[in-house]
């Protein structure tokens, strides 16, 4: 018996070394061709300036936002107060405005990687959300452009007139062309300023997206509390005037660093390769999978992909089909496929397996911003009727401002996450990040349900207050002003914060790092893309729970006055939904695989002494 398991395991080990070989055969005799082939194709040597190119780059974002989120960020107040809309209108419009830049980008991004390149993208887009800022500005500037005013004790109010509106919304349609472009073009354009290949370009794109995402915040404090308080106290034509002239600065300091930056070309349109690798496989469904995959599938890399070279994988082996060869396929002299719709290469599919393993986190992005959108509409509202007054002074804070604890908890978070819990993890774990992207994101997942919860408890305190207890002052059209602190609020944006800064930075950098590199700015959008999800889903949530509780016992959830509804229960619905939404991610965590790169090959295995292939080192979450 003994002796006849050993010579069991000789064949198997004498297979295992003969399919390497036939393997390594096989991709010399490609790389060969492709050797011979590319020589004509070589391209110079890029020059990577790094974080040289950071201050125009970031400094572009920084007035960028300054100027976006200083007239965004108190629009709702804007537009309930200078065009006398209703809550439910102005809250409805700013999320379908919202949800409309978000799903834009996905154009702006296909534009940027098939014909434009990122380069001209963002400058064109620059340019755009400066002449969308100016149109709003022109709308509180000059008297014509919006209502008359709307007195403190009227009851109903003058509402904008189609022309208005139609001005109002040309501004609204150029500020959505702008996102479409800078939004998903932004982060990828600055990480590709690094050089990918060497670890300190690597350890730079980390920390990009870290200290990206720290000036962001820090533009949107600026713009949560002077900007709006100069909207809310001065004047709304001088508040909304400075959002555009540091728009144009924006587009100043971009310009200034043309010269430096690395511009990578558009290469074509990526998703004919994803439509090619679809219908091949359709087209070749009825073929019978492959034993050996490697030595069955089409391998070829055109020369000068910007791709790197992806592993097989065993996910998604329907579309393997696309990549097997048949008689009737033919192959070129330089080794690639004759008839692109016909046979596609390993390199194609893996490509596309790439990007169906990213989708399902769209689907948790979603319902994560239904937190982050409720800090944005109704938080704000709870700070209208709660006592913004400091102390004994008579300066109150603008509702809108109450945001900024939402950013300022994420700026402190995130130099203490980049600088101290990252190095610190990354020696005990020997992972570059310290923790995996869906490590990160899963544990902001968490923090959105806490935060849920307690602005739920918050906002029963309030009500219980404003009911019980006597009141401070009252709302123009709304209703009276709780006595309780607007202090009480700052935890749950704080916490929004911090569960923004676990999950959305680690979304943006998962997209860039998991997307094939020829559709980095598709990836960047299908995180905006999220947020206009979410926007919509919001606005349909308001809608359906605003009917459905209108003639239930416990009254209206989201009335005008907050005081004679239950945004408690609204918001303890939305923590329902987190939970929900993390046990889903959980699982989608643990099946992902994340994206691997061979070297030499389009596809790096290893052997086992059966002659398998086999594909190591899983990384489960």
């Amino acid at each position: 018996m003994k002796a006849a398991e050993k010579e069991t395991v000789e064949k198997k080990e004498n297979g295992a070394l003969e399919l390497e070989k036939i393997y390594e055969n096989r991709t010399m005799e490609l790389e060969n061709v492709k050797k011979t082939v590319g020589n004509d194709h070589d391209e110079p040597k890029i020059n990577y300036r790094g974080w040289k190119a950071m201050p125009f780059i970031i400094g572009n974002e920084t007035f960028e936002k300054l100027g976006a989120v200083g007239t965004l960020a108190n629009l709702l107040i804007y537009l309930t107060s200078v065009f006398n809309m209703k809550n439910i209108t102005a809250a409805t419009i700013i999320n379908i405005f919202n949800g409309t830049a978000n799903f834009g980008t996905m154009i702006g991004a296909y534009l940027c990687d098939t014909y434009f390149g990122r380069y001209n993208t963002l400058g064109f887009a620059t340019v755009a959300s400066f002449l969308g800022l100016q149109a709003i500005q022109l709308t509180a500037a000059i008297p014509n452009l919006h209502p008359p005013n709307c007195a403190a004790e009227s009851s109903t109010c003058k509402g904008p007139t189609a022309g208005q509106m139609a001005f109002l919304l040309s501004g609204f349609g150029l500020m959505i062309i702008g996102a479409g472009g800078v939004r998903p073009c932004n982060l990828a354009f600055g990480a590709d300023q690094f050089n990918p290949n060497t670890e300190s370009g690597k350890r730079g794109i980390n920390s990009f997206f870290n200290w990206y995402f720290c000036t962001f915040t820090f533009a949107q404090m600026v713009s949560l509390t002077l900007i709006v308080y100069v909207q809310s106290n001065v004047s709304w034509a001088i508040g909304l005037a400075i959002p555009a002239l540091l728009m144009l600065i924006a587009c100043v300091v971009f310009f200034m660093g043309t010269k430096i930056y690395v511009r990578v070309p558009a290469t074509g349109s990526p998703m004919t390769s994803v439509a090619q690798v679809l219908v091949v496989a359709v087209k070749k469904r009825q073929l019978k999978q492959p034993d050996q995959p490697l030595l069955s599938l089409f391998n070829y890399i055109p020369p000068g992909s910007i791709n790197c070279k992806l592993r097989h994988t065993d996910q998604f082996r329907f579309l393997d089909k696309a990549a097997m060869l048949t008689p009737e396929d033919h192959i070129n002299p330089d080794g690639s496929a004759a008839n692109r719709w016909r046979l596609c290469s390993v390199q194609q599919v893996e490509e596309v397996k790439c990007v169906l393993r990213v989708i399902p986190t769209w689907f948790a992005a979603v319902i994560f911003h239904l937190m982050i959108n409720q800090q944005h509409t109704y938080a704000v509202f709870q700070a209208q009727q709660s006592n913004r007054r400091l102390g004994n002074i008579s300066f109150k804070i603008p509702a809108a401002s109450y945001v900024v604890f939402m950013m300022l908890s994420m700026t402190i978070w995130i130099p203490i996450y980049d600088r101290i819990f990252v190095p610190f993890l990354r020696r005990l774990t020997g992972k570059e990040g310290g923790i995996t992207l869906l490590q990160r994101m899963g544990i902001g997942i968490g923090i959105s349900i806490i935060t849920m919860l307690v602005s739920g408890v918050v906002e029963e305190h309030r009500r219980t207050t404003a009911l019980t207890k006597p009141t401070v002052g009252f709302q123009p059209r709304r209703g009276a002003v709780s006595s309780m602190s607007g202090m009480f609020l700052i935890p749950q944006f704080a916490l929004a914060g911090l569960a923004d800064a676990f999950t959305s930075i680690g979304l943006v950098e998962f997209y860039y790092k998991q997307f094939p590199e020829n559709m980095r700015s598709i990836g960047g959008s299908l995180f905006f893309c999220a947020l206009a999800g979410s926007s919509y889903l919001s606005s349909l949530l308001i809608t359906i729970v605003h009917q459905t509780t209108q003639g239930a016992s416990t009254g209206n959830w989201l009335p005008e006055d907050l005081n004679k509804g239950r945004l408690d229960y609204y918001y303890y619905m939305i923590a329902g939904l987190e939970v929900l939404n993390l046990g889903y991610f959980l699982v989608y965590a643990r099946w992902y695989e994340y994206k691997e790169t061979g070297t030499g090959s389009a596809t790096t295995i290893e052997f086992e002494a059966n002659g398998e292939a086999k594909q190591s080192d899983k990384t489960l979450v």
